[in-house]
């Protein structure tokens, strides 16, 4: 297999299968599944819920109506403030929503996240984008990247939601697919300040019906990351796509991560991946 440039991934016509398939979910969930445990921390079902209708709330409210978003109430000069602005902003919206019913939440989220699939269906694919990716570094980003981003916030809180209830996870493999290609962007940006000689590289194989072959390169002013794989890598690191969307959201123990992934080659060349997020954290 040769390396190939990554190609852009369009998750528009995503948004409205996967938030309609939640939504079925939510109606048949008993009362007790509502304060279940998720492995988002010491949220439950509910409190997941809660930030899924924040999240479509912002972006109908900031993207689609135009509307400035406030400003934070302290400066923003490093990056752990703004992850403690973002930590904040959400953590505010779960505190008001424990006012809310779980049918309150549901109809909340079943109206906005139809209005935002009707916004990004119509979006053109070279639109602008809202926001720059954090997680990869960036502060500007391609209008498809923001919206991707947007869509690795819907399909894994809406898996927190069923790994907490026992539903099964979405038969489409595209869904997580994207999910994986989107995500995995983030790379460049955790291997960031990882030394290596120029060439050096490590290729990840994701076994699964979502999975593939991706590899990280070192070139002369960083890391580069390609689908497929060179002729030789430094480093060869394996997992299942189940494994891979919970490591980059978070969703893994450090000892449930030493189970799951198999290395070859140079460990210290695998290291900045398992500590890779795709989120803000």
């Amino acid at each position: 297999m040769s390396l190939a440039a990554l190609q852009p991934t369009d998750t528009r016509a995503f948004f409205r299968p996967v938030a309609s398939a939640l939504v079925v979910l939510l109606r048949r969930l008993e009362t007790a599944d509502w304060d279940r445990p998720t492995v988002a921390g010491a949220w439950r079902v509910r409190d997941v819920l809660a930030h899924l209708v924040d999240l479509t709330f912002r972006r109908l409210s900031f993207h689609r109506d135009r509307m400035a978003p406030p400003p934070p109430s302290r400066p923003i000069g490093s990056e752990r403030d703004f992850v403690a602005f973002i930590n904040g902003l959400n953590a505010e919206w779960v505190d008001v929503s424990q006012r809310f019913s779980p049918r309150v939440l549901a109809d909340l989220f079943e109206k906005a996240s139809a209005d935002l699939a009707d916004w990004f269906e119509q979006l053109p694919f070279d639109a602008p984008a809202l926001f720059g990716v954090s997680w990869a570094g960036e502060q500007t980003s391609e209008g498809w990247f923001d919206v991707g981003r947007e869509f690795t916030e819907l399909w894994h809180h809406q898996q927190q939601i069923r790994m907490a209830v026992g539903a099964p996870t979405l038969e489409d493999p595209r869904f997580l697919r994207a999910v994986l290609e989107v995500a995995l962007r983030g790379l460049p940006h955790a291997y960031r300040d990882t030394p290596a000689a120029e060439r050096d590289a490590v290729t990840l194989h994701v076994d699964g019906a979502s999975g593939g072959t991706w590899t990280l390169a070192r070139v002369s002013n960083g890391w580069l990351l390609q689908a497929g794989e060179p002729a030789a890598s430094s480093t060869h690191v394996r997992m299942s796509d189940d494994t891979a969307w919970k490591l980059l959201f978070n969703a893994l123990t450090e000892r449930e991560i030493k189970a799951s992934l198999v290395i070859d080659g140079r460990a210290d060349l695998a290291a900045p991946l398992i500590r890779a997020r795709s989120i803000v954290v």
